[in-house]
């Protein structure tokens, strides 16, 4: 690959993550199934724990989804009600092959809970670990993982 071409395709990996977190965000399942690839694997084991204290403040959401298709049609899946908002940044994009990539992504997550729960906000921040693949008809995300650094609840 030459220079543009590597530059193109770290642009069109943050277009694809951007596009992944608002759909996540907006609950619009279809926009994140759009950036999978067909044979993903998302590991959210562990994505609400604390490092720090070693709580789980949401055990619902360690989960390993396999596959596009298995992608929750549901806005909230982990629960009614539940707003999400998240910032990802200093993307560390590597570029192996012009069907292969990789990344790390700093992000800010928070999740807005309905009042009566153990707590109504979660802010975590952490690192995504991704890789991506190219079969010829873009870039789509391949597997991610969640190294988290800090969460905390009020």
């Amino acid at each position: 690959m030459n220079i543009c071409e590597r530059l193109a395709a770290i642009e069109d990996i943050k277009q694809l993550k951007a596009r992944y977190w608002r759909g996540v965000d907006n609950g619009d399942a279809a926009l994140v199934r759009s950036v999978l690839a067909e044979d993903c694997e998302l590991d959210y084991m562990g994505c609400c724990t604390d490092p720090v204290t070693g709580f789980d403040h949401m055990p619902s959401m360690n989960m390993v989804l396999k596959g596009r298709e298995n992608w929750p049609d549901s806005p909230n899946p982990i629960g009614p009600k539940i707003v999400t908002v998240h910032q990802g940044n200093d993307p560390d994009i590597t570029v192996e092959s012009a069907t292969q990539a990789s990344g790390i992504w700093c992000f800010t997550d928070r999740f807005f809970l309905p009042p009566g729960g153990p707590f109504e906000r979660l802010t975590g921040w952490g690192r995504y670990h991704e890789t991506y693949e190219n079969q010829g008809d873009g870039w789509r995300l391949k597997t991610t993982r969640i190294e988290r650094l800090r969460v905390e609840v009020a």
